[in-house]
């Protein structure tokens, strides 16, 4: 059947098509079947979709996706011809009885997923059938190679590949920007990608973007990691493991996350990275809340890293407040590059920085890591490195903290009574952040002059929230005044909460690459 094209304003993440009810008839198509689009020498798959009126009989109507992959015109005829369902179904349906995969089965999920060839319906059906069912070390080994196998991938002249990664959840997390100067400083090699903000107030590559461009090409990457042995890159940018994302968009809405483990590693297996070492925050509003859950999830990622050819160490960080003083891109990336200029910053930040920079120095063979990666920060010599990495992604390498600004709009929470501070919630601050316009507006987030263990008087600043637009920054200010940010109390009594209470609640849940 030969149908005229009119083009649609609408995308999606997948090629779709939409047919007149009478054109679906004798093509005897339904709802997410698909059809074959010929035009020229140029074919595709697409989904179907059905509606009586958007399209006449004649015409199928292209998203947006389609009408970029094809040179036509409005009202140009294209082939149409129906098509069976991807094999990939079978095994998507293998899953959902309880069933084991093969490799090959898994792959062809990946690829077909890549292809864009399943609806979201289908998509869903594999992540809750992953959720549910659970899967087998090999799986998941199966997964992560496919997922590599599918993208693009960084090759570099060494073999010697060091990454870290954080599976998130706490905010001020902006260690990722003194470690990868600290190991570069070092001599070895450390090609960070990273992601932006999923559900907290900010990602890496968001704290980053506001130091330097992080939006580089894959030959761009290569390019400046030669130059300086590493890189601070959003990995949306270069197509590595570009499956997870697909999956990203639908478990975040689920609140599921059974990918955590092939998403992290796929990442790593794509810049080819030989040691690995994971961040797993713990505290009580964490994914991971207590010893015996790090250590069950460090020994699968270890599992995991065997079956890929990949060296791991698993870190168990505090996670129960904020990491520094600040939460929000700039806020954070101020932070960050004061303690490279200064060669010191706030304790916590330090510690966990060089912890994790001197456990991936230890996989090099060097004594002391953490020595070697405090005398490395100290020194200043991370800070030059930085310089070098800025010039070589195309930004200033004289940029000074002072260069960064947060958002002009300010707000200041003062304390109700004098004490000390007993407790904070990680849960109210990302809540908080994001509703001031974190990630997207950089300048937003949240400023902490005091923290736990700390001594406060009443009426004495306790945090700042900052906001670049005005109706974002009245909701943020209301919604810290409803949430309970920090305990403050004499001491630290049995009686922490009591219930009932009226309180508001907000959903909460912590998806992070």
């Amino acid at each position: 059947m030969f149908l005229k094209a009119k083009f649609l304003q609408l995308e999606a993440d997948r090629p779709i098509a939409i047919l007149n009810k009478e054109d679906a008839a004798e093509l005897g198509v339904k709802p997410i079947d698909r059809v074959e689009l010929t035009f020229g020498k140029k074919k595709i798959d697409a989904i179907v979709n059905i509606a009586a009126r958007i399209v006449q009989e004649g015409e199928i109507g292209l998203y947006m996706e389609i009408q970029e992959t094809f040179d036509i015109k409005p009202n140009e005829k294209m082939r149409v011809r129906p098509v069976s369902t991807p094999e990939s179904l079978v095994y998507i349906k293998k899953k959902l009885a309880g069933k084991t995969l093969k490799p090959a089965e898994i792959y062809k999920i990946v690829e077909d997923t890549v292809k864009h060839k399943l609806s979201e319906i289908e998509l869903t059906a594999f992540v809750t059938a992953l959720y549910n069912r659970g899967m087998t070390m090999t799986e998941t080994a199966s997964l992560s190679d496919a997922m590599t196998k599918t993208g693009r991938s960084l090759k570099l002249r060494t073999k010697e590949i060091y990454d870290k990664h954080s599976i998130g959840g706490c905010p001020g997390d902006k260690t990722s920007i003194l470690v990868v100067p600290i190991v570069a400083a070092a001599g070895l090699t450390i090609p960070k990608t990273s992601s932006r903000a999923i559900t907290s107030p900010a990602g890496t590559a968001d704290r980053f973007e506001c130091i330097a461009p992080v939006a580089l090409s894959l030959d761009e990457i290569r390019t400046v990691v030669n130059k300086t042995n590493a890189c601070l890159v959003w990995g949306g940018a270069v197509d590595l493991a570009p499956a997870d994302d697909i999956y990203i968009k639908i478990e975040y809405p689920l609140s599921i996350d059974p990918f955590l483990l092939p998403s992290v590693m796929s990442k790593k297996k794509a810049v080819n990275a030989k040691y690995v070492v994971i961040d797993v925050p713990t505290g009580r509003e964490t994914k991971i809340q207590t010893k015996e859950e790090f250590e069950t999830l460090a020994k699968e990622f270890i599992q995991l890293g065997k079956k890929l050819n990949i060296k791991v160490n698993c870190i168990s960080t505090y996670a129960n407040q904020p990491i520094g003083h600040c939460v929000g891109p700039t806020l954070e990336a101020k932070e960050a590059l004061s303690t490279l200029v200064n060669g010191k910053g706030p304790a916590d930040l330090v510690d966990k920085a060089t912890i994790l920079a001197g456990t991936l120095l230890e996989f090099s063979g060097k004594k002391n890591g953490q020595k070697l990666a405090h005398e490395i920060l100290r020194s200043k010599k991370a800070y030059k490195k930085m310089q070098e990495i800025i010039e070589a992604q195309g930004g200033n390498p004289d940029i000074k903290p002072k260069d960064l600004y947060p958002g002009k709009k300010v707000a200041e929470f003062k304390s109700r009574n004098s004490g000390k501070i007993l407790w904070m919630s990680n849960k109210a601050v990302d809540i908080i952040s994001r509703e001031a316009g974190t990630p997207k507006d950089k300048g937003a987030g949240i400023f902490f002059k005091k923290k736990i263990g700390d001594t406060v008087k009443k009426g004495e600043t306790l945090f700042e929230l900052y906001a670049e637009k005005t109706n974002k920054f009245n909701r943020a200010i209301e919604l810290a005044h409803k949430l309970d940010v920090v305990k403050i109390g004499k001491g630290m009594g049995m009686m922490l909460e009591k219930l009932p209470e009226k309180r508001e609640e907000h959903e909460y849940f912590i998806l992070e690459r």
